[in-house]
């Protein structure tokens, strides 16, 4: 298949530089035949880390036709960061600034669907490891609701996600995952004089020291949608209770500790998607950080993982880039359950902000 001899070409000619395999399935993927055809025939797939394979999302992607193509790197042992990735050839690059990590723990997945090795990649999302490296990689990320999709996580942070080159292919994804492929969704909105109405914030309330740089790029970004009429803001800045400790005691198996923030949280929310669909602020705080670590008492995590505590499908779209030509994603969140809502309404809302492949 065409598509799959041109991802296999790109894995040979890149991964030695970008390191964003673990593992190739070269022979198996080449010998891959166009029958039984499904949505995803031909598609070619990276697998998130050497279990990737035995995850749902992946047989479920598989059965639709997608063609594995390899595993990709997640972060290696030794290290209390986990926005890093560690492939066959050493740690994993960000295609656009190799000096910089691709962000994680999808590292590879992000790198790979940037550069061509793949079109389509599975994620895991706990605290931000789809949508972290989607922005620091210049992709479209999706996290879903928590508890639409199975999940081996038992603590119920973690949701499936996918990562490709453009919202539009994350739906096709997304239906084939639901179990609807082909099924029809609001791909084509929105336009002028329907715009998504959308609450904007820079911080959420609570991340402080959000870097000028990345926020001036999301600015702009939802300054060109507006002007664009595929987006209208509305609504107060909503502030929301760092999720931080929260997080933490759900993932230690104290959940009654995070009871009143979650609570507090979700209030807030519900009250803000009475009147808005979206939700949108920057993906992260800060840009890609170098390979030795984002520096302490820094979490690119601080605008992702109130989502996991709450269940809301969260999505990052390519915003453009900084001065240093680092990546910068916007985040929309969406209610709960309304993930193929969300995805269509990004195919509208990526189109105005195209970047190109590095």
């Amino acid at each position: 298949m065409e598509e799959i001899r041109k991802a296999l070409e790109e894995i040979d000619r890149q991964d030695a530089g970008l390191s964003a395999f673990v593992e190739v399935y070269r022979e198996a993927a080449a010998a891959t035949r166009r029958d039984p055809p499904g949505e995803l025939t031909g598609v070619p797939l990276a697998v998130k880390g050497r279990s990737g394979l035995r995850a749902d999302t992946a047989g479920r992607l598989v059965a639709a036709g997608a063609v594995p193509v390899g595993a990709t790197a997640v972060p290696g042992p030794g290290t209390p960061w986990r926005t890093w990735g560690l492939g066959a050839h050493g740690p994993t690059r960000n295609p656009w600034r190799s000096d910089r990590t691709p962000g994680g723990s999808s590292a590879g997945a992000a790198v790979a669907v940037a550069t061509g090795m793949a079109a389509l990649a599975t994620g895991g999302d706990g605290a931000g490891s789809v949508r972290i490296p989607a922005a620091w990689c210049g992709v479209f990320g999706l996290k879903t609701s928590n508890g639409l999709l199975p999940s081996p996580d038992p603590t119920g942070l973690a949701a499936p996600g996918l990562l490709a080159r453009t919202a539009a292919d994350a739906l096709a994804a997304l239906h084939c995952l639901l179990g609807a492929p082909g099924a029809p969704g609001p791909a084509t909105v929105p336009g002028p004089g329907a715009p998504l109405r959308a609450v904007w914030s820079a911080d959420l309330g609570f991340a402080d020291g959000v870097d000028p740089g990345v926020l001036a790029v999301a600015e702009a970004a939802v300054g060109r949608l507006e002007s664009a009429g595929v987006l209208a803001t509305t609504g107060a800045d909503p502030v929301l209770a760092d999720p931080a400790d929260a997080w933490r005691a759900v993932r230690g198996g104290r959940p009654e500790e995070a009871r009143t923030v979650r609570e507090g949280n979700d209030r807030v929310l519900d009250t803000l998607f009475d009147s808005a669909e979206v939700l949108v602020t920057p993906t992260t705080p800060n840009r890609p950080h170098g390979h030795d670590g984002p520096g302490p008492d820094r979490y690119s995590t601080a605008l992702t993982w109130a989502f996991n505590l709450s269940g809301h499908p969260a999505a990052s779209i390519p915003a453009g880039f900084t001065p240093d030509g680092c990546p910068v994603g916007l985040q929309l969140v969406a209610p709960r359950g309304s993930d193929v809502s969300l995805v269509g309404r990004s195919v509208a809302l990526q189109r105005v902000l195209t970047t190109l492949r590095p």
